[in-house]
């Protein structure tokens, strides 16, 4: 039986949800959580908002309890490349911006309305030297999130349109009725005309 203490805001079924979310890689006491839960703060964003804009000179690391994001880049001309979507159970963040504390080369938007978890770098060092499994849990976490952008550039280099919507549709099947299409052709590289015959 998992005994839950309110910490820093957080609601039990919050609580809940992020221990078995870190318990799906390393088991925590009730001791361990709390002390996990000390480095988080709760935030909520309204759709449209931004969590980063490219600039920002202090970078957080986000994770999403419910909602929708997108991590954007915006290149000289003005146009916008995104780089990945992130919906509940996800982590999100300008990465390079957080890990090297440089300011933001990207930004986060909120596709729908998002409450999320966060940390900052300095929370993340003390958590990992305080607390080994958590430097192993970031650990997996980040070699996941290494394969997938491998996985991806492969797709854009040597995939199809149509090879690159289907392995979309393969992924990530609950975000096709959340998104624009509109936002889907800009991911994938295509044009909204090419995503609308691939589609039908």
């Amino acid at each position: 039986m998992i005994s839950l203490i309110i910490l820093n805001n957080f609601e039990i079924p919050m609580q809940l949800k992020f221990r078995e979310h870190i318990e799906k890689i390393v088991p925590l006491t009730d001791e361990e959580f709390s002390f996990v839960s000390q480095h988080f703060s709760v935030k909520k964003f309204k759709k449209h908002q931004f969590l980063i804009q490219k600039g920002d000179k202090s970078v957080y690391s986000f994770f999403i309890v419910s909602g929708l994001l997108k991590l954007v880049y915006t290149d000289d001309s003005e146009k916008e490349h995104i780089v990945s979507f992130a919906m509940e159970d996800w982590w999100e963040s300008d990465y390079y911006a957080f890990f090297t504390q440089t300011e933001a080369t990207m930004s986060l938007e909120c596709l729908e309305d998002t409450e999320v978890l966060c940390f900052s770098f300095e929370d993340y060092k003390n958590l990992c030297s305080g607390l080994q499994k958590m430097e192993r849990f970031f650990l997996e976490k980040a070699t996941f999130g290494f394969l997938s952008s491998q996985r991806r550039i492969i797709s854009s280099m040597a995939f199809s349109s149509k090879e690159r919507y289907e392995q979309f549709l393969k992924q990530y099947p609950s975000l096709i009725q959340r998104i624009p299409k509109s936002l889907i052709a800009s991911y994938l590289g295509v044009s909204r005309e090419t995503l609308s015959r691939l589609s039908s």
